[in-house]
C-alpha cells in the first residue's frame, strides 16, 4: 500500500494484492476503482481504519512514513 506525492482527491491510498491494484478511500476505506479480490480490500480496509489518522496526516503534509503491517 503506497500514497504518492500531490496525488489528487479525494484522499485514497493505491494498493497492490499480487496481479491486482486497486485506489481506497482514506474516509471509509472502500476500493473504488480496481480489482483487489474481497479478502484484499477487507485488509485494506483494516488496514485504513487502523491508521486513518497517520494516512490523513501524510497525504495533508506530503511527509510519507513506512506503517507496519497489522495482525
Amino acid at each position: 500500500m503506497y500514497l504518492r506525492q500531490k496525488e489528487h482527491n479525494p484522499p485514497h491510498i493505491h494498493a497492490i494484492c499480487g496481479e491486482c491494484v486497486g485506489m481506497f478511500s482514506l474516509d471509509n476505506g472502500e476500493m473504488f476503482e480496481g480489482d483487489v479480490p474481497v479478502k484484499g480490500q477487507a485488509y485494506v480496509k483494516e488496514f485504513i481504519e487502523h491508521y486513518r489518522d497517520r494516512l490523513i496526516q501524510m497525504w495533508e503534509t506530503q511527509e510519507f512514513e513506512v506503517l507496519p503491517a497489522i495482525r
